[in-house]
């Protein structure tokens, strides 16, 4: 008898997909033909995946404040959040006017601008590890670089990454890695598991360059890494001269200096991206000073950093007044505290419901889970059952909340307290009416 409840839980499941997905199509004819027009000059219609979702994603014409428009007129509360760069909103005026003044001033300078000199004294203020910092131009381009100085300074090859973990576009982890992956020798390590992790450092360690991780995992699901796993690879990365680089293009925005602050471990580099551009293209890496003091172009053995916009005068005009007036270290402590409560909010209406769903994540980062964790690696946020995560997300974007394709919701600071109840009551609204088909195992 359970097999065939458990099929016919299925089929109710899949019927129920196939009408939302119908729903979609019927209500944004606009972006379903920008979408088929875009494919004529880009494959599948798109120029990153991560935006992509079948059968086709929405065209966005404006976003103001936390809102976005679509070209078929529906209005959401975006809790893509961009992925982390969003964190502004998508109109703060004082971000604004300061990208305004600097184009005034002219753009592409050819030469320092007063304004990255702001900005890099306001980072290596914040975060621990941070003696000396470089900008460059995305979180990718910020881990090519960490993990490259890591093998010149040690002159070591072989680099350390965690399964599930994402990087950039050339360094991705899923499943055993991507074909366009950067060709280092890489060391593939199980994320949170400190005996298998410490016992690959000690047999690696001649050739280990560096160990790059997320602090927590954010394409791998919302997964924290507990605290005790970070200090043993601290320990033995430290014990052995090998590198420790935290990618925190995402987990920087935790508190003010960071997740390493909040766990109270400094790495030897740190790479930044995302909203610290105050929502123009940004990417950083730093560290400790006698590792980046090798791009110092007065010391006779200097490495070079190329990148006509390295010092792009638009993003830095913008994260310099973004990070110095907006998210001020106190800003991001209190921010992200609210994102707890909201993160608690939902675990809470989720009990209430007695469903099999979990939402991971730290502050105002989250993801919800159509299974019950524990959630450890990429295997464990793998349980969950993908055809009612992808009607989760049509369901709420029909009630005007729009989150990201795999559920997950970064919290923006335009926001507000109505902004959260109207996405709990959508959410609670949601495991009402799919209760019997979001409990089916």
């Amino acid at each position: 008898m359970a097999t065939i409840r458990n099929v016919a839980l299925e089929a109710d499941l899949r019927e129920a997909l196939e009408d939302a997905v119908r729903d979609f199509v019927a209500a944004n004819p606009k972006s379903r033909a920008e979408d088929e027009k875009a494919a004529d000059a880009m494959p599948g219609g798109n120029t990153r995946t991560v935006l992509f979702h079948p059968p086709f994603p929405l065209t966005i014409e404006r976003g103001e404040g936390q809102y976005v428009w679509d070209i078929d007129g529906h209005r959401y509360a975006n809790f893509v959040g961009e992925f982390g760069a969003g964190l502004f909103g998508h109109s703060d005026p004082r971000i604004v006017e300061a990208i305004g003044r600097a184009i005034g001033d002219g753009t592409v300078l050819g030469g320092p601008n007063r304004y990255e000199r702001i900005l890099a004294a306001e980072i290596v203020g914040r975060f621990p590890s941070l003696d000396k910092v470089r900008f460059t131009n995305s979180g990718t381009e910020a881990n090519m670089m960490a993990i490259s100085t890591a093998r010149a300074v040690t002159g070591r090859s072989k680099v350390m990454v965690f399964e599930g973990a994402y990087h950039g576009g050339v360094f991705m982890f899923a499943h055993g890695g991507s074909p366009i992956n950067a060709p280092f020798d890489y060391v593939m390590a199980p994320y949170n598991d400190a005996e298998a992790t410490v016992a690959l450092v000690e047999r690696h360690a001649a050739d280990l360059a560096c160990v790059a991780i997320e602090p927590m995992q954010g394409a791998g699901g919302m997964i924290p890494a507990d605290r005790d796993f970070l200090q043993a690879l601290r320990d033995a990365t430290a014990r052995h001269g090998v590198i420790l680089i935290f990618d925190e293009v995402v987990t920087s925005r935790l508190s003010g200096g960071g997740l390493q602050k909040i766990l109270g471990i400094a790495p030897d580099m740190t790479t930044l991206g995302k909203y610290i551009g105050g929502g123009a293209p940004f990417g950083a890496f730093g560290g400790r000073e006698d590792i980046m003091s090798r791009y110092d172009p007065r010391s006779p053995n200097a490495i070079g950093h190329a990148g006509t916009f390295n010092n792009n005068v638009i993003t830095h005009a913008a994260g310099s007044v973004a990070m110095t007036r907006i998210y001020t270290p106190e800003r991001a402590e209190s921010f992200n505290a609210w994102g707890q409560a909201f993160r608690d909010r939902l675990g809470e209406t989720i009990r209430r419901h007695g469903l099999p769903m979990s939402v991971t994540g730290l502050g105002s980062v989250m993801q919800v889970h159509c299974c019950e964790g524990p959630f450890r690696n990429e295997r464990d946020a793998e349980r969950g059952d993908k055809l009612k995560g992808e009607l989760l997300f049509y369901d709420l974007l029909a009630r005007g909340q729009r989150m990201t394709w795999r559920n997950s919701m970064l919290l923006c600071l335009p926001m507000t307290d109505a902004d959260l109840d109207a996405y709990v009551s959508a959410f609670d609204d949601v495991l009402s009416a799919r209760s019997h088909l979001l409990a089916a195992e």
